[in-house]
């Protein structure tokens, strides 16, 4: 009798758990569907701001980066997935600068832990969430991030200075002359006043020893 209890008890479990799975099945044919059917839906696909996928340098509206080839993002990168090369310029105010030549960013080596972004001291640098970084060789990979050309310095030239009168140059020269002709003539004075002062006493011990 016991035996037979059991049997329907456990028929009992067995049917009410396959209720409840079906009724989660049945739910789910109802739930709105949340896989994205990339790429037909890449017009409205929409990505969090906060997914990285490839580095990038910040330009304005001018076509000009915040980047000054100071090197650290280099530094700290634990990959080597940076390379920076820099240049010497002449600026039009006659001043040297140094200014970046390449940026080289290998995707491919890139673990995304953003210590470039977050140590780099001009806020030259971002991810985009541009995810589709597909390609058939990992040479591809390696980007140039400077990549557009590089809008002429704005710093204006200095002003040339204007010739000096020549009949005042001369002027300055002859003063200047004069003014030397003066201490030198002042200098053998004295030097004469001083030879004239040590002779009496010259002759003074002279005569005291005979």
């Amino acid at each position: 009798m016991s035996s037979i209890k059991e049997y329907f008890s456990e028929a009992g479990k067995g049917l009410k758990s396959l209720v409840t799975g079906m009724a989660v099945t049945g739910k789910e044919f109802v739930t709105p569907k949340v896989t994205e059917c990339y790429p037909e839906n890449r017009a409205t696909l929409k990505i969090a701001d906060r997914f990285r996928a490839e580095l990038t340098l910040k330009y304005d509206s001018e076509g000009h980066h915040k980047c000054i080839a100071c090197g650290i993002c280099q530094m700290n990168c634990p990959n080597g997935t940076i390379q920076l090369t820099t240049k010497m310029v002449d600026l039009p105010d006659g001043k040297k600068k140094r200014k970046l030549d390449k940026y080289m960013y290998d995707l491919g080596s890139c673990t995304f832990c953003m210590l470039c972004v977050t140590t780099c001291p001009q806020d030259a640098l971002e991810f985009t969430n541009d995810f589709e970084q597909a390609v058939f060789t990992r040479g591809s990979l390696i980007k140039q991030l400077n990549y557009r050309p590089e809008p002429a310095d704005s710093t204006p030239a200095a002003a040339p200075k204007p010739a000096m009168d020549p009949e005042k140059l001369a002027k300055i020269k002859a003063e200047a002359l004069a003014k030397a002709a003066k201490i030198k003539a002042e200098k053998e004075a004295a030097a004469k006043a001083a030879a004239s002062s040590t002779a009496p006493e010259a002759s003074k011990d002279e005569t005291n020893e005979k």
